[in-house]
């Protein structure tokens, strides 16, 4: 049995679920979420949650197992807390800023960066090197902070770059580290 696919998820009080065949649907104070699902998973409503069940051992049915659960219990997390991801940006006169609905990035290249978040995924800037993104989809969150941080991503010789904040970059000696002879 799936370590992951065998545990139940709970469902709070606010979140309700519609289960049809091979669809789920989740809605919460959030928002609402549907998906569809591999129909070799069986999905149960019972006692205020969710239980996951496989046809037989083969190895396709154990990783969905454990996938369409892992899947199941984001979905029901984000519509009732959401999901959140906070950057920063490290380097001299790098700075984000909001203008409407866009951000606004300057990481050293010769214009400003314009990017519009999708919807559903919403952008709070703390300060002029801070900011978060939020929202209740964890893949859409995740893939929207993967896109602003491949903007430009931190390097490992002074640390530049857009990242994750507490994300700690491996840093490599330059040229001044490799030992360099002083010519005489």
């Amino acid at each position: 049995m799936s370590r992951i696919g065998k545990l139940p998820v709970q469902l709070p009080k606010t979140v309700k679920v519609t289960l049809a065949a091979g669809k789920v649907a989740v809605e919460g104070p959030k928002g609402k979420l549907e998906r569809t699902l591999p129909s070799q998973i069986t999905i149960k409503q019972e006692d205020g949650s969710l239980v996951f069940e496989r046809p037989d051992d083969g190895f396709r049915n154990r990783a969905l197992h454990g996938l369409v659960r892992s899947l199941v219990a984001n979905m029901v997390e984000g519509v009732d807390k959401g999901f959140t991801k906070n950057l920063e940006l490290v380097g001299v006169g790098y700075r984000v800023a909001k203008q409407g609905e866009e951000l606004v990035l300057n990481l050293g290249y010769s214009h400003p960066i314009r990017f519009k978040p999708p919807k559903g995924i919403t952008i709070d800037v703390q300060d002029p090197t801070k900011f978060s993104v939020s929202g209740i989809s964890i893949e859409d969150v995740g893939q929207v902070a993967a896109d602003i941080r491949n903007m430009r991503p931190p390097e490992p010789y002074k640390g530049k770059g857009v990242m994750y904040r507490g994300e700690r970059i491996r840093r490599k000696p330059g040229k001044a580290g490799k030992g360099a002879k002083a010519t005489a």
